[in-house]
């Protein structure tokens, strides 16, 4: 027998009671000899003519539509508690005002199933509030489970948060120097790391999930100021910025940082065959001692690490600032055996290597912070932040223009190719 009774089996066995009433002791009597009759139970029969009684006014109650009034009213409070509860839960990915993704929505549906809420009422409030997603959709991805590219894309996300962002000694989280990278770099790091197998658009869309764009450079001010005499050594370079070896060509430059203190001036040395940072300095004059102190320090750790500048092989190259054409400095380096090599007045393109690693500093270092929380009061605020960036520049930031390897890295592959062990004959 089918759950819902036929209407008209349960008005055939409310006549049937109703004329033959009289001829029983009760109604239940009566209810139980035409149950036999229709093939119901008796409660059932007796219920339908108590209820048929009450509907023609024979019997005080709650009338037939009174019932379903109330019902519909029941069903209808319980669908919008149930809405409000969904709606609650799904305020977190629906402040985005886009489509969430569907594993994403998929998890969602399955934790409010846990709550009791059936699927098609929760696809209903997230399709009236802009989730197209329907009830046969979300089973079907029950039973196929998430695709390939859904597997690899959370994977890749893992990647990118745990190289994106590091845990301090005080248990919190920050930014790491990685962070820093834009998508390109970002891919080439996970590739020589944690996610051989990433591909460049999973990695694009990592970095939108977790809100990473890469460090931006700005345009600075002008800083080079030329020597009253106008009096200075020829471009040896000719932006040219490449060089056969370590130790042939050296680019320097400064640049400038606002402190509580005052400004402080910031020198490096570039190496232009790995474009390693050799030295750097941080002082709050800009007299020749800024520019002096790197070049000592660059030829001392050459020397320390066993590969020192041999004389007449070595160009200096800078740009026209009074501080490079000083006599002291014009000295120094031909007692070293060092070329002088200037670029004109007022054309970065002349010194566009050093321009680039003075905006990278900027950008990366100076203007975040990752290697210094909070403001810089004095230099020695600056000169912690640099030695973190100048170690994470030449140790683990991957250059582009180097095949995507660390300076020293790459560096290391060139000495490396010069002293191979001897083979066997």
């Amino acid at each position: 027998m089918p759950k819902k009774i036929d209407p008209e089996v349960q008005a055939r066995a409310v006549r049937l009671v109703s004329d033959h009433l009289g001829e029983y002791p009760s109604l239940t009597a009566a209810s139980a000899a035409v149950a036999k009759q229709v093939g119901v139970g008796r409660e059932t029969v007796r219920r339908w003519v108590v209820q048929a009684q009450i509907d023609g006014g024979q019997r005080g109650g709650v009338t037939s539509e009174e019932l379903a009034e109330i019902k519909r009213l029941k069903a209808e409070n319980r669908r919008l508690r149930e809405d409000v509860a969904i709606l609650k839960a799904a305020t977190f990915f629906l402040r985005g005002g886009t489509r969430p993704p569907q594993p994403m929505m998929a998890g969602f549906i399955d934790t409010m199933r846990s709550e009791g809420h059936a699927v098609e009422s929760i696809c209903r409030v997230l399709r009236e509030q802009g989730c197209q997603i329907a009830a046969r959709t979300y089973r079907s991805w029950c039973v196929s489970g998430p695709s390939d590219r859904t597997v690899s894309d959370a994977r890749v996300v893992d990647a990118v948060r745990a190289a994106a962002w590091s845990i301090d000694v005080h248990g919190r989280r920050k930014l790491a120097p990685e962070g820093l990278y834009g998508r390109r770099k970002m891919t080439a790091h996970l590739r020589r790391t944690t996610a051989p197998g990433a591909s460049a658009g999973s990695v694009d869309r990592a970095m939108r999930t977790l809100g990473l764009s890469g460090v931006r450079r700005d345009k600075g001010i002008r800083t080079t100021i030329p020597s009253k005499d106008g009096k200075w050594a020829g471009d040896l370079l000719d932006r040219d910025f490449t060089a056969p070896a370590p130790n042939r060509v050296w680019v320097t430059g400064f640049t400038y940082c606002r402190t509580w203190a005052g400004w402080v001036y910031v020198a490096f040395i570039v190496d232009v065959f790995a474009q390693r940072i050799v030295a750097w300095h941080a002082s709050t004059s800009k007299e020749t001692e800024l520019v002096m102190v790197p070049l000592r320090m660059a030829l001392w750790e050459r020397g320390r690490e066993g590969r020192p500048a041999v004389a007449g092989e070595l160009i200096h190259h800078s740009d026209a600032g009074s501080q490079y054409t000083s006599i002291l400095l014009t000295e120094h380096l031909a007692l070293e055996g060092i070329s002088p090599s200037i670029g004109s007045v007022g054309d970065a393109y002349d010194n566009a290597l050093m321009e680039t690693i003075n905006g990278l500093y900027k950008a990366e270092c100076i203007r975040t912070t990752v290697f210094h929380e909070g403001p810089y009061r004095t230099i020695g605020d600056v000169e912690f932040a640099t030695a973190g960036w100048v170690d994470w520049y030449n140790n683990r930031r991957l250059h582009s223009t180097l095949g995507n390897v660390p300076p020293i890295e790459f560096e290391q592959a060139h000495y490396a190719t010069l002293n191979r062990e001897p083979q066997p004959a």
